[in-house]
Order: structure tokens, then C-alpha cells, then sequence
């Protein structure tokens, strides 16, 4: 099962990822934030959406908001594999 092992805030709501199989990609937030819910709202603060962080191997934030580290590994911009 893929998890995500680090994650770090780039800057213009994009994270980049590495997942424990060592491929590395850019979670693009942009798209997150097309869609709607109230879990969203805090995050199109730019403050509030770099409090990005890892539990469990999803990407998390404060307020409960996790991300699927499988979902995440299909659909981020890959920019290395092992």
C-alpha cells in the first residue's frame, strides 16, 4: 500500500510529495480548490493551506481534511521515480 513519507510546502498552493515506493510528484492544490465543501473553505488561505502535513501516510491539515496518499500518487505531477 502506497503512503505518502514527506510532503513540503512549495509555495502557490503546491506540495511536493514522496511516497514510500520513492516516487516523487507535485501536488497541484489549484485544482482542490476548484471544487466546493466546507472542508475547503480554510484552505484558499494561502497560511492556512501550508499547515499541510502527514498522518497515518495521507496529506492532512488542521481542520480534517485528508487526502488519499493512493489518490494522490495517481494523480500528482511526477517529477522523479526510484
Amino acid at each position: 500500500m502506497i503512503k505518502l513519507v514527506e510532503a513540503h510546502y512549495l509555495g502557490d498552493f503546491r506540495v511536493a510529495l514522496v511516497f514510500s515506493d520513492g516516487r516523487e510528484g507535485i501536488f497541484l492544490g489549484q485544482d482542490l480548490l476548484k471544487r466546493s465543501g466546507p472542508l475547503l473553505i480554510p484552505l484558499q488561505d494561502e497560511a492556512y493551506f501550508k499547515r499541510v502535513f502527514i498522518d497515518a501516510g495521507a496529506l492532512c491539515w488542521p481542520n480534517g481534511l485528508e487526502l488519499s496518499p493512493q489518490r494522490l500518487y495517481e494523480t500528482c505531477k511526477v517529477v522523479a521515480t526510484a
